[in-house]
């Protein structure tokens, strides 16, 4: 079961999700940017507590599917910019490294993102850059 986590974007919030999930008694496998892969299904209560202890590290727990692809979308683009060196140079345009990655089409992605952000994905980009 596959669980989606907002404004996991560091290492660091890996390791509070890891904790977490330990404090609960859950096993996971992969835990990557914005993502936990759980070995069993939980229950509501489960989920409920790791909610909460989530929001208490600053984490949300997500269930809306715009909202995860827009959460998985900035995820590839803080990978690519700040830890380029794990991930290796693109050898490809980053729209269809994105697309690829995401299993979208661009254009849907670049639509969806600039209509809930009020950004573009270009933009986005670069604001990691100029930060980086």
């Amino acid at each position: 079961m596959k669980l989606y986590i907002k404004y996991m974007v560091s290492i660091r919030c890996k390791m509070v999700v890891k904790s977490e999930l330990d404090r609960l008694g859950l096993h996971y496998g992969i835990v990557e940017l914005g993502e936990v892969d759980i070995k069993e299904d939980i229950s509501d209560e489960q989920r409920d507590l790791l909610r909460l202890a989530l929001l208490r590290s600053g984490l949300e727990l997500m269930d809306d599917k715009k909202a995860i692809l827009i959460e998985k979308i900035k995820n590839v683009i803080v990978e690519m910019i700040h830890y380029h060196d794990e991930v290796g140079p693109l050898k490809v345009n980053f729209s269809d490294y994105l697309s690829e990655k995401l299993q979208h089409d661009y254009t849907y992605l670049a639509t969806l993102f600039s209509e809930v952000t009020g950004i573009t994905i270009e933009h986005y980009i670069i604001s990691h850059k100029e930060n980086n």
